[in-house]
């Protein structure tokens, strides 16, 4: 018992926790100051797997959460503009510290009475600011793709009348999606037994968000194959470009076909807090199922998703199975019992990062972030397009931005190679991190400005060294 009485001692935990809380506002005051030069640890994968297993063996164990920051991506760094990650409020470090210490598994109501409780005011709070009825609700999740499955499992119950939870798959059926679509929603079309023929992907316009005037075509052309369409997936907006799919129109042509519509906006459905960009996701509320990631655009650290549903009564009839030991069969809504409507059955108690910075910081906080970083957006498109030899790919509608190097003596394969070879060379210089995405064939340098504190000069200095590369 000796280690174990060691490693519970709150004597223990209080001088270990004090000095990792002074290690992060430390890592906080650099990286957001941008006092560290360093935004990406950069290494081969070969090297850094040795580094840390001789460290797991010889490093010294008083160095390890230092160790562990030194050799992360710092996203607080303003430098930081790559994937759709947040730089959290600090606050919610201590929110995920509480829920780690707790440990409340929330399977059932007994296992997590404060924070199913805290769940259903978050998810009531998200609907109501989407525009959905009190007759809706919703469920918080471990990330959009997980989300994203969960609605289209939700939507083939509602909308196919065959019970394929209990008696299999009997006939073909099918969902649609631009092509422009984050690959979860392929993934868990897949996941589902659609296969190839049943994921029907809409082609996008050259504002590469899905081509409004082919849905019809589209649509009977799978019909004819025998196909059952149940659902169509908007994007809100697509991951690559940030370009969001016409919500409206997609509404209208759901309720014509009495298919469900279904919108992934895990990356922009925060922008319904930003009076300025609320427009970018009008018809949202037209929606019978939503995803927003708090993780993205919201400030908090993964995972934590929220799924949204028009009626709520649906997501109570996607998973009809017994568990004796744990679900009880009930008349009414017991909303309080989350493992009866999720894949999950123990998971983080995720609403409490919410609450809390609803609690501490009110929305407000989420409209200054959104509106600054699609600001940003804006900003940076412009810079690009004032610079001679870069181009955008497309006018942002959100905080991302696709641009990339051109010449006319470079034929196209050049140019796509030259793109290829300046991330890479500022990926390896560790002081900016941004990453690529392919459109149409074209290769293109991706910006996702994630960090409220990201300026004008940053970004000029970001186009400096991707000149410096070329010059």
């Amino acid at each position: 018992m000796k280690k174990l009485v060691e490693a519970y001692s709150p004597e223990d935990f209080r001088k270990r926790g004090h000095d990792l809380i002074d290690e992060l506002a430390n890592h906080f005051e650099n990286t957001l100051q941008n006092k560290n030069n360093k935004t990406i640890h950069w290494n081969q994968p070969k090297d850094e797997h040795i580094f840390w297993k001789e460290f797991l063996n010889n490093g010294d164990k008083k160095n390890l959460f230092n160790t562990i920051i030194a050799h992360s991506i710092h996203v607080h760094n303003p430098k930081y503009i790559g994937h759709q990650v947040t730089p959290t409020l600090p606050i919610t470090a201590l929110s995920a510290l509480v829920s780690a210490s707790l440990n409340n598994g929330m399977a059932v109501y007994e296992m997590g009475v404060a924070a199913s409780a805290i769940e259903r005011i978050v998810t009531d709070y998200l609907c109501t600011k989407v525009g959905f009825t009190t007759a809706s609700n919703g469920i918080l999740t471990s990330g959009g793709t997980l989300a994203n499955l969960t609605a289209l499992l939700t939507a083939r119950k509602a909308k196919v009348a065959t019970n394929v939870w209990a008696k299999g798959n009997t006939n073909s059926l099918g969902i649609m999606v631009s092509e422009e679509a984050h690959y979860c929603v392929d993934r868990a079309a897949r996941i589902m037994g659609l296969g190839d023929a049943g994921i029907i992907k809409i082609p996008s316009t050259p504002n590469f968000n899905m081509n409004i005037e082919l849905l019809e075509e589209y649509y009977k052309k799978a019909k004819d194959k025998g196909i059952e369409i149940f659902a169509i997936v908007g994007s809100a907006p697509s991951t690559s470009t940030g370009i969001f799919d016409d919500l409206e129109a997609i509404a209208t042509f759901s309720k014509q076909k009495n298919i469900w519509f279904h919108v992934d906006g895990a990356h922009g459905g925060a922008a319904i807090f930003s009076k300025t960009y609320k427009h970018t996701v009008k018809g949202i509320e037209k929606a019978d199922s939503i995803v927003i990631d708090g993780h993205k655009m919201m400030m908090m650290p993964a995972l934590t998703t929220a799924l949204l549903f028009k009626d709520g009564n649906t997501s109570h009839a996607t998973f009809s199975q017994k568990a004796d030991y744990l679900l009880e069969e009930s008349k009414e809504e017991d909303w309080y019992n989350i493992a009866k409507r999720t894949f999950e059955c123990t998971k983080t108690m995720a609403s409490i990062h919410w609450y809390t910075i609803l609690k501490t910081y009110g929305e407000e906080i989420f409209d200054e972030y959104v509106t600054t970083l699609y600001d940003l957006g804006q900003q940076f498109a412009e810079m690009v397009t004032a610079t001679p030899n870069l181009e955008i790919a497309i006018q942002p509608a959100s905080n991302i931005v696709c641009f990339r190097y051109v010449s006319p003596k470079l034929s196209e394969k050049e140019t796509n190679t030259l793109n290829e070879k300046i991330r890479q060379t500022l990926l390896e210089k560790e002081e900016f991190y941004i990453v690529q995405t392919k459109l149409k064939g074209k290769h293109y340098l991706r910006v996702t400005i994630m960090n409220p504190f990201t300026t004008k000069a940053h970004l000029q200095q970001l186009l400096e060294r991707v000149l410096q590369q070329v010059n």
